[in-house]
């Protein structure tokens, strides 16, 4: 029986980064750094990424999807992708921090710090329990953990994680946001729909 294939993305920063494993094997991956155009280039990249391994959609046993903290649209896309792969193909789908992913593996106590817009990071520090992730001016963090630098992709780091939590029930994946949208909500109603 060949062993179940779970793949991991990731699309909550500049980039659109994808990995397979079969079993507990990485058999690809790839990373693809880019400020727009994830929604666009998410699938492709996947099926690409599939179609070099001899693989389909339908080969797939589980997913695994980075939910942030990050880029607010990034974020939304990968959860939205994931939930409707996992619909169509009646698959598990597990969502996955961008922190925790990039701190597996490393020895703890640790902290993982993600640089974000306008000079500030995410951090989010690892011991016994991880904390939960915060933001603010990345010349200003508090004192903490020493800084871990990660030993697999955040891609890998997801499929992996995502494979380790699949044998417990797991929430639908959704966001992590730290803080509120930029854009605010039309204040204007829109149009009355008639009968």
């Amino acid at each position: 029986m060949p062993e179940a294939l779970t793949l991991g993305f990731d699309t909550s920063a500049a980039h659109c980064a994808a990995a397979l494993l079969s079993g507990d094997q990485l058999i690809a991956g790839r990373h693809e750094d880019m400020s727009k155009g994830q929604a666009e280039r998410l699938m492709p990249l996947i099926e690409e990424m599939l179609a070099e391994a001899g693989l389909g959609w339908a080969d797939l046993s589980l997913i695994g999807v980075g939910t942030g903290p990050g880029n607010f649209t990034g974020i939304r896309i990968a959860v939205a992708a994931a939930r409707g792969l996992a619909l169509a193909l009646n698959i598990p789908a597990i969502g996955i921090g961008a922190a925790e992913a990039l701190a597996f593996g490393l020895p703890r106590p640790c902290r993982i710090i993600i640089p974000a817009k306008r000079d500030t990071a995410i951090w989010q520090d690892f011991g016994d329990k991880p904390g939960d992730a915060q933001q603010g001016p990345l010349d200003s963090l508090p004192p903490g953990p020493p800084r871990g630098i990660p030993l697999v992709s955040i891609a890998e780091g997801i499929a992996r994680l995502a494979l380790a939590r699949s044998g417990s029930p797991q929430p639908r994946p959704a966001p992590i946001y730290l803080r509120p949208a930029d854009a605010a909500p039309a204040r204007d109603r829109g149009p009355v729909i008639l009968p």
